[in-house]
């Protein structure tokens, strides 16, 4: 009984976990409708702006991920592996890392994005960020098995959609784009939007792994 009592006193510090974690993907998904927004947004101003938003939100996504670090370091039992929470809050931090450089390449770039490649893989990364949602939550307590898979399923999907959009629009773009210059910057954010899909994947192969534990 002694035994049980002491580690209940752990439990509430183990639930902390799937609070971050919500957290985080919350942020990558309101960074993911920003983007949205970026992209659509004709106005360079308003771009601007929108762009400024979506760094503050990286900045707390960083603030977050530091503490679940600073959590994983504190705490002597977790909901699952170490080893997994490190990956996820790594992989979910590194989704918004690239929407975030989305955003500040088309700033930094000053090109009007109402480009279909920039808005269809703006689309994808969004959807990602939807499902990755879904995923995250259901963590907490691993009862809709099937609704996580099946938003794992749909995160893949969308990335092997987005490596064809990021063929199909890079080939338009070199035979239809005379400018090089333009030719470069375009390119660089098709990357850089067809990698945070990439990262998407990351996040739910994560996952993945701990619902194959754990579940």
């Amino acid at each position: 009984m002694a035994a049980n009592s002491f580690f209940k006193i752990f439990l509430p510090k183990d639930r902390i976990f799937y609070t971050l974690f919500e957290e985080v993907s919350e942020t990558v998904h309101k960074m993911a409708i920003l983007l949205q927004e970026m992209v659509n947004q004709a106005d360079g101003d308003k771009r601007a702006e929108i762009q400024a938003q979506i760094e503050n939100l990286e900045h707390k996504n960083d603030d977050s991920t530091h503490t679940i670090f600073t959590e994983l370091g504190r705490n002597f039992i977790t909901p699952f592996d170490r080893e997994d929470i490190h990956s996820l809050a790594t992989a979910l931090d590194d989704i918004a890392d690239y929407i975030y450089s989305s955003s500040k390449k088309i700033s930094f770039y000053k090109i009007n994005p109402n480009d279909q490649g920039i808005h269809k893989l703006a689309e994808m990364v969004y959807q990602g960020s939807i499902e990755i949602k879904k995923a995250v939550k259901g963590l907490r307590d691993m009862k809709n098995l099937r609704e996580m898979t099946e938003a794992l399923v749909k995160i893949n999907s969308i990335e092997n959609q987005a490596d064809d959009v990021f063929d199909m629009s890079i080939e338009k773009l070199f035979s239809e784009e005379n400018d090089f210059k333009e030719v470069i910057k375009k390119r660089e954010i098709y990357q850089v939007l067809e990698i945070a899909t990439d990262k998407c994947e990351d996040a739910a192969n994560v996952i993945e792994s701990i619902i194959i534990k754990y579940a």
